[in-house]
């Protein structure tokens, strides 16, 4: 009876266990854009499948979820180096992209914030060209770029070069104007036009501005047959993507470091240029592209 008794109280302290455990989830949050939206659905996918219950916030404002992190109302995001260099830590110092990582690892470690292995993908700003008239006119650096503008500016003063730029980087303290300042790039007022982000990959595919700022994972890239310039002077910093967990909830979740360094191990630009692109111009789900990806794999 005694046995019994024993028997019954561990089943039962065993089903309070796994109550507790699926009442309090890993909380995953990701921002609004859909890079973030399919790294969702990939995180949340993958985890699963090794054990792990995983509750998605999307749509979720950078500082917001950087506090919700700190205080422990977030367990996990995809965060980008370049944004807790700049942005969190307040670092403008030019890096190379194995710096970058140190230094966000070692400050944000302060926090209780632990960065694991970063994506082998940069999403970082850069400026592109229809690939043809790109490929036509020699233009393979924004330095080139720059020598074109200048060109033009002497030979025909009533032609204009014209930039498309959404309004944050336009305004920004290290966006436009130091851009200027590093290439020693001249413009007038009329050449920059100013639009929504996601219409400046439009306006470069049907040459309504000659080149314009993209980011260099968007889908986009690779459906219009954009030509990414190289940022020679190297003046935009490294964007890697990268798993960021808090350290108590990787201690108290074994297994949950190795299982989100696989998961990072899997992405590249291609890839995530290839995954974006078939929901921003395909039209499929995060989810269903998310899913479709990681069966191909044969890790689902």
């Amino acid at each position: 009876m005694k046995r019994l008794s024993r028997l019954l109280g561990a089943l039962v302290a065993i089903a309070l266990f796994s109550a507790s455990a699926q009442a309090a989830p890993l909380i995953l949050a990701t921002k609004s854009f859909t890079e973030q939206h399919i790294l969702s659905a990939l995180t949340v996918l993958y985890l699963q499948k090794r054990g792990f219950q995983v509750q998605p916030q999307t749509n979720i404002a950078t500082v917001i979820s950087r506090n919700a992190m700190i205080n422990k109302q977030v367990d996990m995001t995809w965060e980008y180096t370049g944004t807790s260099l700049i942005i969190f830590n307040h670092i403008n110092k030019r890096m190379s992209p194995q710096e970058s990582y140190e230094t966000v690892k070692r400050l944000d470690a302060q926090h209780g914030l632990v960065w694991l292995k970063p994506a082998d993908m940069n999403n970082t700003y850069a400026f592109a060209m229809q690939r043809k008239r790109a490929e036509a006119e020699h233009i393979n650096t924004l330095s080139e770029m720059v020598a074109k503008i200048e060109q033009i500016r002497k030979s025909d003063p009533k032609k204009n070069w014209l930039l498309g730029l959404d309004l944050e980087f336009s305004g920004r303290s290290d966006g436009m104007k130091p851009l200027q300042q590093a290439y020693a790039m001249e413009l007038d007022r009329p050449q920059i036009r100013q639009m929504d982000p996601g219409l400046v990959y439009n306006a470069i595919r049907d040459g309504f501005v000659d080149a314009g700022l993209v980011y260099t994972t968007d889908g986009r890239v690779k459906g219009f047959d954009l030509k990414v310039l190289e940022d020679d002077k190297g003046f935009f910093p490294s964007y890697a993507v990268t798993p960021v967990v808090r350290k108590d909830t990787l201690a108290a979740n074994p297994g949950l470091e190795e299982a989100l360094n696989s998961l990072s191990g899997l992405l590249n630009n291609d890839v995530i240029m290839t995954l974006n692109a078939k929901v921003d111009i395909d039209h499929q789900t995060p989810q269903q592209v998310a899913s479709d990806f990681l069966h191909e794999k044969g890790v689902l």
